[in-house]
């Protein structure tokens, strides 16, 4: 059962060890046969080093005859010089001469092979996953995952926060998704929810006066998936008291300014960007704008120059207080072509939003104007379209009609589209964005009423205070708040606001998304009663730590950055969970299962 110890890792190595004698230890990645002498890669997470089984030793070479890929082992002998150097790998200059070689577990045929191109369905890897991981790539987002758990510890060490581990059992509170639910064995026919979110904990220690906390936690939300979305989540959380929402700018860039300094080398530049929600709304169809993309591609209002108009399709839009809009797409500059099934193509797209359809404008290269709806204009208007989009030769201008959050949606997707259609992203740029003054509420047009829309703890700005308490709903909807996203490259990856903490504007918020008194107290009522002990000024963010790795890593997935993810359909392939439990352990938790109908 004895092994013999390592006495280096598969990764150290190099031309300074020649003529020493070392132990490795570690699982067999490729072995090759060059007429009898046998050569083997030997892997740990630190490497690969060449192993040399030379015939003439029988007792290794018998036992080197037993091996295949995945065997783990253990070899003794002495480092020499590679004649074939692989200069991709640190330890390329060296090879070990084995003279000892013990297998201290074998594999069986493996389900796929363990390479960095590997061939195995996404299912196949999730079900054998402690195989996928020990792939360079996956190894290799784990440890840039660790890095940036050691650089975020230490940075908010340095400014002076507490780390505060806040409950995993906590009480079931509305945040915008559904909660997953503990049932409790000692008090029958009541449950605990695993937390959306520390929200509520984390404002609570700014009352207890613990001034600034910052926490890594595990958060779950019982919600549909996609590539970016985990049933269970981590995040960077923060929490500051006394504090404005310049300080928290200021405190986070300075984090992300470190993380990519000291994982990629690449200096970010700060402050970052800053747009209101109505202005990237208006401009890239978006609240999550990527500012990456090199072509102009920004959406213009053109409603007021069709105001007059006698096309009839843009005269009853106006008509019915519809929206006019487009954007730009520069092709001569970016040696793009327009053809009539990409037109066709990109007005199907546009279609899925809910809008009628695309009208297009293109300029040839003499600078005339050519569209199916020219006929339908008049000068004046193409006049004003071309000095509002400063026409150049070869443009082309994509226009879509409708209710306007439907004709800004479609475009702003358009424009992704058109982006990675023709490669007009720089992925090697990083651009960070904030997006601040988000509408405090947001109107549910199913249920036909107001919903937070981040959460209901975020505070008005001031010059808006007294709308909450008007009763119409225009006034409501033109509340915006001290909120606050990261967007960087297109992606949300963090998300704050100065919270409320005055218990009356708390009640005033309450009752808007339709919260009665009861409901109120019987949810929030902990978090209200805090509230009455004076409770300072605060405010906080929290980063989604699994997407920033991800995007470190280069990746669109953070399923990859995960050691052991879930599916689309929220299970773990290798495990088989979730699962069933056997009768008794229901029976003590009074939970009787009903099949559904």
């Amino acid at each position: 059962m004895g092994f013999k110890k390592r006495t280096h890792n598969c990764g150290e190595l190099n031309i300074s060890a020649i003529g020493k004698i070392v132990t490795l230890n570690g699982w067999v990645s490729r072995i090759r046969d060059l007429g009898g002498l046998y050569f083997i890669d030997l892997r740990d997470r630190y490497g690969i080093t060449q192993l040399k089984i030379n015939p003439d030793k029988k007792d290794v070479y018998d036992t080197s005859l037993k091996l295949r890929n995945e065997c783990v082992i253990s070899a003794t002998g002495k480092v020499i010089k590679r004649e074939s150097i692989n200069r991709n790998i640190p330890t390329g200059e060296i090879e070990i001469d084995v003279d000892e070689l013990q297998i201290l577990n074998e594999a069986d045929v493996l389900p796929f092979n363990v390479e960095e191109d590997v061939k195995a369905s996404e299912e196949l890897r999730l079900k054998y996953r402690y195989l996928d991981l020990r792939r360079r790539a996956m190894t290799k987002n784990l440890l840039i995952r660790n890095d940036v758990y050691f650089i975020v510890h230490d940075y908010y060490r340095r400014h002076n926060f507490v780390e505060v581990e806040t409950p995993i059992l906590m009480k079931s509170t509305p945040e915008g998704a559904r909660d997953y639910l503990v049932p409790s064995r000692i008090h029958h026919g009541k449950f605990y929810a695993l937390p959306q979110s520390p929200q509520t904990y984390k404002q609570i220690l700014m009352v207890a006066g613990l001034d600034r906390y910052v926490q890594i936690c595990k958060c779950f939300r019982d919600e549909d998936l996609r590539a970016d979305r985990q049933p269970e989540f981590t995040q960077i959380d923060v929490e500051m008291s006394f504090v404005t929402q310049e300080d928290i700018f200021e405190l986070s860039e300075g984090l992300f300014k470190e993380i990519w300094k000291k994982i990629l080398n690449v200096d970010i530049k700060i402050p970052f960007n800053r747009f209101t929600y109505d202005e990237v709304i208006n401009k890239y169809g978006t609240d999550k704008p990527d500012l990456r993309i090199k072509n102009d591609l920004t959406i213009k209002n053109l409603t007021d120059i069709f105001k007059n108009s006698n096309f009839n399709i843009f005269k009853s839009a106006i008509e019915s207080n519809g929206f006019i809009a487009g954007i730009k797409l520069k092709t001569k500059e970016y040696k793009i072509e327009i053809t009539r099934k990409i037109i066709d193509n990109y007005t199907e797209f546009v279609k899925k939003s809910g809008v009628g359809g695309l009208v297009y404008i293109k300029s040839d290269e003499t600078g005339k104007l050519n569209s199916p709806i020219l006929k339908y204009l008049s000068e004046e208007e193409l006049k004003l379209i071309s000095d509002l989009y400063e026409v150049q030769n070869g443009d082309v201008i994509f226009i879509v009609i409708g209710e306007k959050n439907k004709v800004l949606l479609s475009l702003g997707l358009l424009r992704n589209k058109i982006a990675e259609d023709f490669n007009l992203i720089d992925e090697n740029d990083y651009e960070f964005v904030w997006i601040t003054d988000f509408p405090l509420f947001k109107f549910n047009e199913e249920e036909m009423k107001f919903e937070g829309e981040h959460h209901p703890f975020t505070s008005p700005k001031d010059e808006h205070l007294s709308l909450l308490d008007s009763q119409d709903r225009k006034s409501l909807e033109s509340i915006r708040a001290v909120c606050y996203d990261l967007v960087l490259n297109g992606n949300e990856i963090g998300s704050g606001s100065m919270r409320i903490y005055k218990p009356e504007i708390q009640r005033k918020v309450f009752k808007i998304i339709g919260l009665s008194e009861d409901e109120a107290e019987k949810k929030f009522g902990f978090l209200t009663e805090a509230f009455k002990y004076g409770a300072p000024p605060h405010g906080g963010i929290a980063f989604g730590f699994d997407r920033i790795i991800a995007i470190l890593c280069g990746l669109k997935s953070i399923k990859d950055v995960i050691a052991f993810p879930k599916t689309v359909s929220a299970t773990s392939l290798m495990d088989d969970c979730p699962n069933y439990v056997d009768e008794r352990q229901l029976k003590e938790l009074g939970i009787k299962i009903e099949k559904k109908k």
